[in-house]
């Protein structure tokens, strides 16, 4: 459904905008099967690498002995990157040197990607998933990090905080970006979102990453309502999916009204639209 259509429906139910990008379509079903009116405006698009040489570097240095660590920080991210291996016939080379070093995964995504990749899986971070909660896990496990060399699967953008402090327990860092982002293509739906947002027409704004804030603020900005967008905004209910989004917003002057109770779609949709008529009622009455 896009914005007009949805600044023009019942009242009576909650108007929603996400800008997810990646999982559209089940964003819009799981909304209205919370009983929400869904708005999806992409926010996002993915692009690959097209040079590779990140990815050949690390798989040569994999191969030579001289990593000791290694963490997958998305799922999409850990499989991109063995399909970038597989290009030059490497991937298999690289999934069997992974059994000499200690393998981290930042969430359940990294986990399930590795896992159909036969490779093992030594430290999991804990929800809500975030740098913090991997830092936490090695610390827990006491993994020395020391001296050691640790290879970084970036997502989209480098996770400099988590950077600073692995070199801070005397690590050497060694990124090993797969794919960035960038703004989509067609940039309607999401001007339109933008302009309904400014007149009043969502009742939730749903977020799953911090680049969506980025972009979305970004593309305000282009069309000189930023200003304005972030201030209606704060009238909105607030849902961001953990931390890392959440961090984010406030430095957009954006408050979170809930996170979820696990770091999941399902959860965010469906206790956001629950706790929504009374975060409403108090926005409005204050």
């Amino acid at each position: 459904m896009n914005a007009k259509t949805a600044a023009s429906v019942n009242p009576s139910a909650l108007r929603v905008c996400s800008f997810e990008s990646r999982r559209q379509e089940e964003m819009s079903r799981l909304i209205e099967k919370s009983g929400g009116v869904p708005t999806i405006a992409p926010s996002m698009r993915e692009i690959r690498l097209s040079d590779n040489a990140p990815a050949f570097e690390f798989a040569e240095r994999l191969l030579t002995g001289q990593i000791q660590i290694m963490v997958f920080m998305t799922g999409v991210g850990a499989e991109a990157l063995f399909a970038a291996l597989a290009t030059q016939g490497r991937d298999q080379n690289a999934i069997a040197a992974l059994a000499n070093v200690i393998v981290v995964a930042r969430g359940p995504k990294p986990v399930a990607a590795l896992s159909r990749l036969k490779v093992r899986v030594d430290v999991k971070a804990p929800e809500p998933n975030t740098w913090q909660d991997v830092a936490g896990e090695l610390e827990r496990l006491h993994v020395a990090l020391d001296g050691k060399q640790v290879a970084v699967q970036e997502y989209g953008e480098p996770s400099r905080e988590f950077y600073a402090w692995l070199q801070q327990q005397g690590a050497e860092v060694i990124p090993v970006p797969v794919y960035k982002w960038a703004l989509p293509e067609n940039l309607g739906p999401l001007e339109e979102a933008i302009r309904t947002t400014i007149a009043g027409g969502f009742d939730i704004l749903l977020w799953t990453s911090a680049q969506q804030v980025n972009h979305v603020v970004e593309v305000a900005a282009r069309m000189r309502l930023d200003e304005q967008w972030l201030a209606a905004a704060k009238q909105c209910v607030i849902g961001s999916i953990g931390p890392t989004a959440a961090e984010r917003l406030l430095q957009f002057g954006l408050s979170a009204d809930l996170e979820p109770s696990h770091p999941k779609m399902a959860h965010l949709i469906r206790e956001t639209i629950a706790a929504a008529p009374a975060i409403l009622n108090k926005k409005r009455l204050d």
